[in-house]
């Protein structure tokens, strides 16, 4: 009878540190910092590649109990907003760490002026990841004439530099052509194109937001804050 019983406990030994061992494999997976891009959502954009997960991802205020028990109050009517659990939502001030430039054409704070009211329902270009989300191996998640119609329809120029004046092509909804000679955040060192046809195309432009290299030329007037540390 023990030689019997001797083999199934052996394998239910075998079997039980099998199991320990893959829990502990999936936990470390989990937890070290060499591995912690297998559990991202997705691919990092293009220019984030080497950030770690924590240099977005901040830690929530106050431990598990803590927010566990915030959000119990939320759901009871105790508390009016709910509490984050685990880490903090990344907001404008995690990306402007890095990228706040003092020239920026449109600064995200702009979009809160009054007159952007309708434009923040439909596109809430008041917060980066609207045109910038993470984790989908891109540079720019809008396409690229999605928002400049919401804003520019009465442009008109005195003086109009381009051969094809602004009316004209604001009239003709060539919306796909504003990012062939303005480079939206200002931050690129270029030369404008006075001639439509010498624009740069749209082609490249959507490659450049797929995460391709940039037609607007290497030269930058503000370098992100990760470039800068590392030389």
């Amino acid at each position: 009878m023990t030689i019997k019983t001797k083999r199934p406990r052996r394998r239910q030994n075998l079997a039980y540190g099998a199991g320990v061992g893959a829990g502990l494999l999936a936990l470390a997976l989990f937890l070290f910092p060499a591995y912690e891009k297998l559990h991202a959502r997705g691919p990092m954009n293009a220019g984030h590649e080497d950030l770690k997960c924590a240099s977005c991802h901040k830690d929530a205020p106050g431990n598990a109990r803590q927010q566990i028990q915030a959000n119990l109050r939320f759901i009871l009517g105790q508390r009016q907003t709910p509490a984050d659990f685990g880490h903090g939502d990344v907001g404008n001030e995690i990306c402007l760490a890095c990228h706040e430039r003092p020239n920026d054409r449109h600064p995200v704070y702009r979009f809160l002026e009054p007159r952007f009211a309708k434009v923040r329902l439909k596109l809430h270009p008041e917060a980066c990841l609207s045109c910038h989300a993470e984790h989908t191996g891109k540079r720019v998640t809008l396409g690229e004439a999605g928002y400049c119609v919401n804003c520019h329809k009465e442009t008109k120029l005195r003086k109009d530099p381009v051969d094809v004046p602004h009316e004209r092509l604001i009239a003709l909804r060539l919306w796909e052509t504003c990012l062939g000679c303005h480079d939206f955040h200002g931050n690129h060192i270029m030369k404008t194109a006075k001639m439509v046809e010498n624009a740069i195309s749209r082609e490249r432009i959507r490659a450049y937001f797929e995460g391709g290299p940039s037609p607007f030329g290497e030269e930058r007037y503000h370098k992100a804050k990760k470039e800068v540390e590392d030389g």
